[in-house]
């Protein structure tokens, strides 16, 4: 029985795998957003360690690459988002400088002090803002930059509906100047911080997630865990829609003290 659940939940995990592959970004955001995060860290060369945790299939790892100096790795759980990943840094001859490693944001493969810039875009979520953020600064040296996007409330009262969903989703959520205080108690300054615009989530998140969608249900048609899986996806969707106004991510950045 237990070799049945687990390879009912290693289908599941594969499923999830192969549905987000099929899309550019892996959570909202865009080129435009990683830029101006990046226009806040200030003293990168060519010597630079730059660490990008939960990267996904890399696309603000490019941007990165391409708008700074420096060594990047990308680190992600999923084998396909870092073969993905690392055929899109060949793809801009980007391989001398980036490269994508297998491995979990909780265990990193680096010294103590050696990176320049932590980044991690939608995913922090994983392990948790605060433990991230205390677990993370090891890593850094002093005067080094953490950016990271994080679902945050607008508003300290919001609708029970929302407010549910992402209390069961998310414990973590919270507003703004709870966030910055969190990163200064972890040892930061907070140097910056800004709300993605609305079009990281609708133009460049969730549009290109409709095809995809019709795309998945017709090859695992009649697969319950498949319909499940778009069901959440699209019921997440409608939720921001109707509530973009109480939530949304925030990036936000800081100085290692």
């Amino acid at each position: 029985m237990s070799n049945e659940n687990k390879s009912i939940h290693e289908f599941d995990f594969s499923l999830i795998c192969e549905y987000f592959s099929s899309v550019e970004r892996q959570g909202p955001g865009s080129a435009e957003t990683t830029i101006k995060a990046l226009s806040f860290v200030e003293g990168l060369t060519d010597k630079s360690l730059i660490a990008d945790l939960g990267c996904g299939t890399g696309g603000q790892t490019i941007t990165l690459a391409q708008h700074t100096p420096g060594q990047i790795t990308g680190i992600d759980l999923f084998p396909d988002f870092i073969n993905q990943f690392n055929s899109n840094a060949e793809h801009f001859n980007l391989q001398d400088r980036v490269k994508g490693i297998i491995g979990s944001m909780d265990e990193l493969p680096f010294r103590n002090e050696e990176l320049d810039l932590i980044w991690s875009e939608g995913a922090i979520y994983n392990i948790g803002f605060e433990y991230g953020l205390n677990l993370w600064r090891s890593f850094l040296k002093k005067g080094g930059y953490i950016a990271v996007s994080e679902v945050s409330w607008f508003t300290d009262e919001r609708p029970a509906e929302i407010n549910d969903f992402w209390m069961d989703a998310y414990p973590e959520i919270n507003t703004i100047p709870n966030k910055l205080a969190q990163m200064q108690k972890a040892g930061y300054i907070p140097v910056a911080c800004f709300c993605i615009p609305e079009n990281c989530w609708i133009e460049h998140f969730y549009m290109p997630q409709v095809e995809a969608q019709e795309n998945f249900l017709r090859k695992y048609a009649d697969n319950q865990a498949a319909e499940e899986l778009i069901a959440n996806q699209r019921h997440e969707q409608q939720l921001y829609y109707k509530y973009k106004d109480f939530y949304g991510y925030v990036f936000y950045i800081g100085k290692k003290i």
